[in-house]
């Protein structure tokens, strides 16, 4: 059954949730049968059908950093969001803007710790090590407390810091590589299945090989297009099974009607 956000915050503390962030219809869909208790996507011309092939799972929908100048733009593409079956909100922009949708009643979803949009002033690094930045992630913490948010996702925190920002906050806490001590456990599909074709996170767990699958289909793709290929030029496709054949009278009355040389003159 989909969690709804008060759901959600109400099994802070009882059991971790796990979350998911779905690139494809296909996802969405195992996703769901598997259990999985949210799902997140920021490709809206696919988001219809992600949604459709999930319609049991609580569907967060991300609003892509940069696309969106200010808090009326965000707000538009949220409430379109949410008319269209999102449940939330993930969005990274400023508190304000945060602060701007949840007064109008928009579950967002705020980021701290790494937040990779914003890795020019960061680098793509650990965060938390220092006491220094543990307190400023809690500062953090407490602008989204006080913006509105109901989730913060922690992202590449150090695990006793996040398990510590966890226990101090009624925010409902996603860790992505932050350790076990959060509320939400959330990775990427294609790092599950072993689609990424790339570095792969530290933080990221791979259970299967789908990119030697789809290395091994595509070659019976080359393998069947290439006979397909050289059928056609040794004249062994198509043969007579595939083709539509006249009965013998219709083959024996058309033969006489090409022979016919007034049926090659022009009109």
């Amino acid at each position: 059954m989909k969690l709804e956000v008060h759901e959600i915050q109400a099994l802070k503390g009882r059991r971790q949730l796990t979350e998911l962030n779905v690139q494809s219809v296909e996802h969405s869909k195992a996703a769901e049968a598997a259990g999985i208790d949210i799902i997140v996507s920021g490709y809206w011309p696919e988001f219809a059908a992600r949604r459709a092939a999930a319609p049991n799972t609580h569907f967060c929908f991300g609003l892509v950093y940069g696309h969106h100048v200010n808090a009326d733009e965000a707000k538009r593409a949220a409430f379109q969001a949410m008319e269209a079956g999102a449940d939330s909100i993930y969005c990274a922009m400023n508190f304000d803007i945060v602060e701007q949708m949840a007064k109008e009643g928009i579950p967002v979803v705020g980021h701290a710790g790494l937040v990779p949009q914003k890795y020019r002033w960061t680098g793509m690094r650990a965060f938390g090590r220092t006491l220094a930045e543990a307190r400023s992630i809690m500062d953090v913490m407490r602008h989204y407390e006080d913006a509105g948010a109901f989730a913060v996702e922690l992202e590449v925190v150090a695990e006793p810091v996040a398990t510590a920002i966890s226990r101090a906050t009624p925010l409902t806490v996603i860790s992505m590589g932050s350790g076990a001590g959060c509320d939400v456990q959330y990775l990427f599909a294609v790092d599950i299945l072993g689609e990424t074709t790339g570095h792969v996170p530290r933080h990221a767990r791979v259970y299967d090989n789908f990119a030697a699958e789809y290395d091994r289909l595509h070659d019976r793709r080359v393998k069947a297009f290439s006979s397909f290929r050289d059928e056609v030029a040794g004249g062994q496709f198509p043969d007579p099974s595939e083709i539509v054949n006249l009965k013998s009278e219709e083959a024996e009355a058309l033969a006489e009607f090409l022979a016919d040389p007034r049926q090659q003159e022009k009109p």
